[in-house]
């Protein structure tokens, strides 16, 4: 790479031309953090103009249209760095790492709270409908369980007299 007198935009995210996705993202997210004009300690004139910076160098590496443009402005060509992966030649029985991928990864932020509350809704939701079954099972279990237990009741029988049984006034 040419030595430029501006910094490149690796240079201001701290990163290496041949920096992953994942690796752009996570920068531009500690950076913007450290100089947000709202959140940082630095001077609101420093700030603003380092964070303009690094949105700008952010925008630009996540686009991969933009990126090998810009690659291509610098000096720096992709093809001399791509290299085998280690694991190119692994056994097909192993299972893929999703590490690796820029949209795979499971630590690339955490919950939101919102998605933390409606996760919680949700559990409650469950808990209620699970005590509201078991309530509902132990009263009327009971009913039903002691209606099953009824002592039957005798059947009566009509006596029946036929003309030789009845009595002699009834003729």
């Amino acid at each position: 790479m040419p030595h430029r007198s501006e910094p490149t935009y690796y240079s201001l995210l701290g990163l290496h031309p041949s920096a992953s996705a994942i690796e752009i993202r996570r920068a531009y997210r500690e950076l913007s953090k450290l100089y947000h004009p709202d959140t940082t300690n630095f001077p609101a004139t420093i700030a603003i103009v380092k964070f303009q910076q690094i949105n700008e160098a952010y925008a630009t590496l996540s686009n991969p249209e933009r990126r090998l443009t810009y690659d291509m402005k610098i000096g720096y060509s992709r093809f001399g760095v791509i290299q085998a992966p280690p694991d190119l030649n692994r056994p097909v029985s192993h299972s893929y790492d999703t590490s690796k991928s820029a949209y795979l990864d499971p630590t690339d932020r955490p919950l939101s709270s919102g998605e933390i509350f409606a996760l919680f809704v949700l559990g409650l939701t469950f808990l209620g409908c699970l005590l509201l079954a078991i309530a509902i099972g132990l009263t009327r279990g009971e009913a039903a369980f002691h209606s099953t237990l009824v002592q039957p009741t005798t059947i009566i029988q009509p006596q029946i007299t036929t003309i030789r049984d009845a009595p002699p006034e009834h003729l």
